[in-house]
């Protein structure tokens, strides 16, 4: 199907999806192994993701083979994120951060960029054995034959604008009730209060304090936007609205983490304390986490308020109509 305009059933919702998906993994496959670019495997770890969250989200209505489930693909974008990750991070210390060194950390840190190096390549080998493997040609086949004669639950047959709500209700409620939206306040009364603006060094010692919830609440931000995105076209603009806020909150907390992760990375390398070997590199990454705190502040706030949270739900419970075929 071709337009998803004329797809008024979950099956032919979700065939629309998982076709897009596959396509776009299949295409970055060769470019990934030849590694000229590293936006290739930026892009078919996207698809990869994005096809795991429509396998999730379309759940009852499909009958896939084994070899197509939620476990292989998670175990494919591991590979594929662990070689990603090191791009990002190696772009981030080489174009980034290196011009705003004095030589001497320049030099220091040079050392570091080489390990991390010889270590993508290790990374590139493992990605090209997971892609040559037995289980990944497996899942391909398998998932090629799918598309070709592809098989549903009898929920499949259910129109799907009245099942709208049910299927998307349940992850936007786990995502407004995760934990991680209530780091760095507190509670009176059943009241949510915010503290007065703290200095770098009390949000840096918050962040590092509560770094596994605030990770983990990116982590749900980035699931309910695929989620939510998979049904888009079926929504007004405040449901886009809300999706590119979705996206901010992902992207920040990224961002956040990135700084954190980076600093365990560098002082790995360097068997210390970053501070002691690369001073004006610490204070920069001190500076980044502290400023994309209080960006994230923004928009936990807004979260936080009950008018916020009620019309982000009314918004899931009001698709537009569909014409019918």
């Amino acid at each position: 199907m071709s337009d998803q305009h004329n797809a008024v059933n979950l099956d032919e919702w979700a065939e629309i999806a998982i076709a897009k998906h596959t396509r776009k993994i299949f295409k970055y496959e060769a470019r990934v192994l030849k590694d000229k670019d590293p936006e290739d495997l930026h892009q078919m770890r996207v698809a990869m993701r994005r096809l795991r969250s429509a396998i999730a989200g379309f759940a009852l209505a499909l009958d896939l083979p084994d070899a197509v489930s939620e476990k292989n693909i998670a175990k494919f974008g591991r590979s594929l994120g662990k070689l990603r990750d090191l791009d990002v991070l190696l772009a981030k210390l080489t174009n980034e951060y290196r011009p705003l060194l004095p030589i001497a950390e320049q030099k220091i840190l040079d050392r570091v960029i080489k390990s991390l190096t010889r270590q993508r390549g290790r990374e590139l080998k493992q990605v090209r054995k997971t892609i040559n493997s037995k289980l990944y040609l497996n899942f391909e086949e398998e998932l090629k034959h799918w598309l070709k004669h592809p098989l549903y639950q009898s929920m499949g047959k259910l129109a799907i604008y009245p099942l709208l709500p049910d299927l998307l209700l349940p992850q936007v409620s786990q995502f407004l009730l995760h934990p991680g939206w209530l780091v760095g306040t507190t509670i009176k009364d059943g009241i949510i209060q915010f503290p007065q603006i703290l200095n770098q060094e009390a949000i840096v010692q918050l962040v590092s304090t509560e770094d596994y919830l605030l990770h983990d609440l990116r982590k749900l931000a980035k699931k309910t936007r695929y989620n939510l995105e998979l049904f888009s076209p079926l929504y007004n603009n405040t449901y886009n609205h809300y999706l590119s806020q979705i996206e901010q909150i992902q992207e920040i907390l990224g961002q956040i983490q990135d700084f954190h992760v980076l600093r365990k990375i560098l002082e790995k390398a360097l068997k210390t304390a970053i501070a002691t070997q690369l001073p004006t590199l610490a204070e920069l990454l001190l500076s980044g986490r502290y400023h994309k705190w209080l960006e994230w502040e923004v928009i936990q706030r807004e979260f936080l308020q009950e008018q916020t949270r009620r019309k982000l739900r009314q918004t899931v419970q009001h698709p537009l109509k569909i014409n019918c075929k």
